[in-house]
């Protein structure tokens, strides 16, 4: 036993206690704050970890979890206390959470409706700080052959290679591909190039014999479909 098990819990540090209450309680007991106290470790002479981790959440993060998830190394190090090292972790906890998102379905859904193409997508898009695009490959009773990413760019835009979207769709014998891309700033306007893009994928399924079924685009959790408005 570690000397400080030999205290009660009242006169444990404060950084310890969330630790402490995760192993009484279980994890689903702990706040963000908490859970985020634990991957600070310890905290300052004038600050806690959970005073740190409250600190960060509300300053840079906007209580929001998603937006956390953006927050890159250099962003976190601003915070007194916050080293390198400590950073890393955090960014790296996140990631972790997000590949959890993206991890293969072990059985795969069938896409109904925008609404089930987007629940699906969304995983993989909306926590990003930079475009992505991706594509999901269906067959005829539209049940999901494969989710692929074909693209990714930078804040403003990224090249999705219509060959390289339909070598994969023949490839996987795919009759119906839906496309995909976020818009990090949250705005789900089309440009005029994603526009073009859909017209001209469009253009080549048909001769092909690979419908578009939609084109998604993704941002901070909502969508929009160019099928349910009528672009497509």
């Amino acid at each position: 036993m570690s000397e400080q098990g030999s205290f009660p819990i009242k006169a444990w540090a404060e950084d310890d206690k969330p630790r402490e209450k995760l192993v009484l309680k279980g994890r689903s007991s702990l706040s963000n704050a908490e859970l985020l106290a634990i991957l600070i470790g310890s905290g300052t002479r004038t600050h806690s970890a959970l005073d740190l981790s409250k600190l960060i959440l509300h300053e840079a993060a906007s209580d929001s979890l998603d937006t956390l998830s953006k927050l890159s190394v250099k962003d976190l190090t601003k915070f007194k206390g916050i080293g390198e090292a400590r950073a890393i972790t955090i960014v790296a906890a996140m990631e972790l959470a997000r590949r959890r998102k993206d991890s293969t379905l072990e059985e795969k859904p069938i896409i109904h409706t925008s609404r089930s193409a987007f629940d699906l997508l969304n995983p993989f898009l909306s926590d990003l700080d930079h475009e992505e695009f991706y594509i999901i490959l269906v067959n005829r009773a539209n049940k999901v052959l494969k989710i692929e990413r074909v693209g990714m760019g930078g804040v403003t835009g990224t090249v999705a290679d219509i060959r390289i979207m339909f070598k994969s769709a023949l490839e996987n014998l795919a009759t119906g591909i839906i496309l995909a891309h976020n818009h990090p700033s949250g705005q789900l306007r089309p440009s005029d190039a994603d526009i073009q893009l859909t017209r001209n994928v469009k253009e080549a399924g048909q001769l092909l014999m690979v419908n578009l079924l939609d084109h998604i685009i993704i941002g901070h959790n909502a969508y929009l479909s160019f099928t349910d408005e009528g672009i497509l």
